[in-house]
C-alpha cells in the first residue's frame, strides 16, 4: 500500500543536508531498485520454467512476508540501506506471482505491465499538467481511501482462516470488478501524492540519502497498482 510513510510531518522530520535531494537523483534511485526487483522476478520466473512450482510458491509467500516486514522498517526506523533488500523480496513476490497468473491466463503479465505502466506515465502527465492539484483535501481522501481498502483486505485475510469471505468485492462478478477498478483508481491516485511529496522535498532541501526513500515509495505505489491491475485482469479472464 502507498502511501502514508509520505505526510506533511515527513518533511518536517527530515533535517537539512549539506547536499540536497534532486529529482534527478530520486529518479537515478528509482531506477536502481526496478532493476533489482526485475532480476529478482526474472530469476523466480526461470526457476518456475525449469518446474521449480514449490520453490516459486515458497519464494512467493516468502518475499510477500520479508517485503512487508522491511517496508515497515524502512517506514518507521528511516532504514534507507534496506531499500535493495526490499526490492529483491517484492521482485520474488511479483515475479512468482506473475509466473502463477501467467501460467494460468497466458498473456495476462504483458497486459498488466502495459497497463501500470500507462497508468504511471498517465498520472505523472496529469501532474506535472497541473490537471489535477495534490491539495490538502485530495491527499486526505487518498490517505483514507487507501487505510480503507487496507482493511478490507485485511478482514478478508482474517477471515480466510474461518473459511469466510466478503460477498462479491473479491469475485469475478460486477461487484468484484468494480471493486477492483476502484481500488486500481486509489493506487494510481497515490501516485499523484507520491510525486507531490517528491517536489516538495526537493523545493525543502532533504538530504541526499532520502532519494532511496522517496524511490522505495514510488516502488510501493506501483508494484501496489501492478497487483491490482493483475487481479483486475484475473477476474475478467475468469468470466469469458
Amino acid at each position: 500500500m502507498s502511501n502514508p510513510v509520505l505526510n506533511e510531518k515527513f518533511i518536517d522530520r527530515t533535517q537539512v543536508g549539506s547536499e540536497p535531494l534532486t529529482m534527478n537523483g530520486v529518479l537515478q534511485k528509482t531506477v536502481v531498485l526496478f532493476a533489482i526487483l526485475v532480476f529478482s522476478a526474472a530469476f523466480l520466473w526461470s526457476k518456475g520454467l525449469q518446474g521449480h512450482t514449490d520453490l516459486v510458491m515458497a519464494c512467493t509467500t516468502g518475499g510477500a512476508i520479508v517485503g512487508f516486514i522491511l517496508a515497515l522498517i524502512i517506514c518507521f526506523a528511516r532504514k534507507m540501506v534496506l531499500t535493495p533488500l526490499y526490492a529483491i523480496a517484492e521482485g520474488l513476490f511479483v515475479g512468482g506471482l506473475s509466473f502463477v497468473m501467467e501460467s494460468i491466463y497466458p498473456g495476462i503479465v504483458q497486459t498488466a505491465v502495459l497497463g501500470t505502466v500507462m497508468a504511471v506515465v498517465g498520472m505523472l502527465v496529469l501532474y506535472s499538467t497541473k490537471i489535477i492539484k495534490c491539495t490538502e483535501r485530495f491527499t486526505s481522501v487518498i490517505y483514507v481511501s487507501t487505510f480503507a481498502v487496507a482493511g478490507i483486505y485485511l478482514v478478508q485475510f482474517i477471515g480466510s482462516f474461518f473459511g469466510l469471505s466478503i460477498p462479491g468485492i473479491f469475485g469475478s462478478g460486477t461487484v468484484g470488478i468494480v471493486f477492483s477498478l476502484l481500488v486500481i483508481a486509489i493506487a494510481a491516485f497515490n501516485l499523484i501524492v507520491d510525486f507531490h511529496f517528491i517536489e516538495n522535498a526537493v523545493q525543502n532541501f532533504v538530504p541526499k540519502e532520502y532519494e532511496w526513500f522517496f524511490g522505495f515509495s514510488l516502488m510501493v505505489t506501483i508494484v501496489w497498482l501492478y497487483v491490482e491491475v493483475l487481479r483486475l485482469l484475473s477476474k475478467l479472464n475468469s468470466r469469458d
